[in-house]
């Protein structure tokens, strides 16, 4: 693969993070989690704002590193394998989250939802593609 190909996929990854985060800031209001969580203990329900700020943080440090970085990511050195390895692990998981763990049950319903959901797990998808390629093309360099 050329690495300049790889080089801008990782790069629409890192804007694709940054759409993620902004995405993921409507989140809370369309899934009403301030109804939701009223019923939680405060240490609970800030245990619960806190990983979701965590998550953020670290989607928002991916588009960082991805939008600046790209070079650095497909450089061969440990600390890229190591991070590309992460990201696209990182996103395997959240895509085996999705469907394996998730209960849809309560799910909001309707057409705009669909739509949002198919774009994230596309999203997702790419994402784990696109770093576990950039992982395996490193790797294949030693």
């Amino acid at each position: 693969m050329n690495l300049e190909i790889m080089k801008t996929g990782i790069i629409w990854c890192g804007i694709g993070h940054f759409a993620l985060c902004l995405g993921s800031l409507y989140i809370p209001k369309a899934l009403k989690w301030e109804i939701h969580l009223a019923v939680l203990q405060p240490l609970l329900k800030q245990m619960f704002w806190t990983y979701a700020a965590y998550i953020l943080a670290i989607n928002l440090t991916f588009g960082i590193i991805s939008t600046f970085g790209s070079d650095e990511l497909l450089n061969q050195s440990f600390l890229a394998k190591a991070i590309t390895l992460l990201i696209g692990i990182y996103w395997l998981t959240r895509i085996g989250i999705q469907f394996f763990y998730f209960d849809r049950t309560q799910a909001p319903k309707g057409l705009l939802f669909i739509i949002g959901e198919v774009a994230l797990i596309s999203l997702f998808i790419l994402f784990a593609v696109t770093y576990l390629t950039a992982f395996f093309l490193n790797i294949s360099w030693l």
